[in-house]
């Protein structure tokens, strides 16, 4: 019994001995970071992106797989159950954190207690564009032109949830204008059908719709962003030109599953905070029409997360379609 404890001892002291030097070695084989939607994104652009520099940096493959499919639940949940030992990390848009859990009637994952955060890649930015035969210039007469209407305006959205979505329920209640959103299948066809005239408005994307917009085909009456935005730098904040506290974007945030060694954790957290701050990266996010975010701590990190859940979880109550949508 005096030896097994003995043996139980030195176990337990030779796994505390050799746990830092796991950390200090990390990683030691191929890491994956999981993107739960198809090629061609902003997550997608952002994991490639900055995976290529941590491989630079750390000699060890990172390696992008794509897991698409449920609004991005599929590929979240993958990393969520994955082991947690920081080789499958994930890269999630602000609608995976703050928004499923109110929207969805059940999922197969905790957005605060299944992942820890690691750094915030980018926002991306939207922007509301009219179509140009729509008789007004700026966001007061958009409102007045909408009241005298008599009956909702209709805006183009990518699905319930989305940002295109919540943007405009947002943007609904702010300014207290009826407003109903018409359904597409992505954020082309839905600007496609704005600048045929079949739909007015909506709040897109600045990948898709910066073109647009210098080319005039497309108005804009402001970004969703505090502040100017370099893709199209002579359209104001929605905040400046009508909707005063008006701030929104949709996010990309790396994440490992929550029970990764606070060592790795940090080690993953400093070395994607010190690339994402490298000026070539950030003039590479910022011509994809995204925005750099700053990144100080975990701990901050937690506490942003904690609180877009609750900032748009009302948004997705006060839409009423809260536990609206099943898997």
């Amino acid at each position: 019994m005096v030896g097994l404890t003995r043996r139980t001892v030195l176990a337990t002291l030779a796994t505390f001995a050799v746990s830092p030097a796991r950390a200090d070695e990390y990683p030691a084989r191929a890491v994956t970071i999981v993107v739960p939607f198809t090629p061609g994104g902003a997550g997608d652009l952002l994991a490639r992106m900055v995976g290529a520099r941590l491989e630079q940096k750390w000699g060890k493959p990172f390696v992008i797989e794509n897991r698409p499919g449920a609004g991005s639940i599929i590929g979240a949940s993958t990393v969520a159950k994955a082991q947690p030992d920081g080789y499958t990390l994930l890269i999630a848009p602000s609608g995976t954190l703050a928004v499923n859990g109110a929207l969805y009637k059940s999922l197969p994952y905790d957005p605060l207690g299944d992942f820890v955060p690691l750094a915030l890649a980018a926002q991306t930015p939207f922007a509301l564009v009219l179509n140009p035969s729509l008789p007004v210039t700026s966001v007061p007469e958009l409102v007045t032109y909408a009241k005298a209407k008599g009956e909702p305006l209709t805006y183009a959205t990518v699905g319930p949830g989305l940002p295109h979505h919540l943007f405009g329920e947002l943007f609904k209640t702010m300014t207290g204008i009826a407003m109903t959103p018409v359904p597409y299948k992505g954020s082309l066809p839905a600007l496609n059908d704005v600048i045929a005239g079949h739909v007015p408005l909506m709040f897109c994307d600045l990948g898709p719709a910066g073109p647009m917009i210098t080319s005039g085909k497309v108005r804009a009456l402001g970004v969703t962003t505090k502040t100017r935005v370099a893709a199209v730098p002579d359209v104001p904040p929605l905040a400046e030109v009508g909707v005063p506290g008006f701030d929104a974007a949709s996010w990309q945030m790396f994440l490992a599953p929550a029970k990764t060694p606070p060592e790795v954790v940090q080690k993953l957290h400093t070395e994607l905070k010190a690339t994402l701050a490298q000026a070539e990266i950030g003039d590479l996010i910022s011509k994809n029409g995204m925005v750099p975010m700053e990144n100080t701590s975990v701990a901050a990190l937690q506490a942003f997360v904690k609180s877009e859940v609750t900032r748009w979880g009302k948004v997705v109550q006060d839409a009423g379609i809260a536990q609206s949508v099943s898997q």
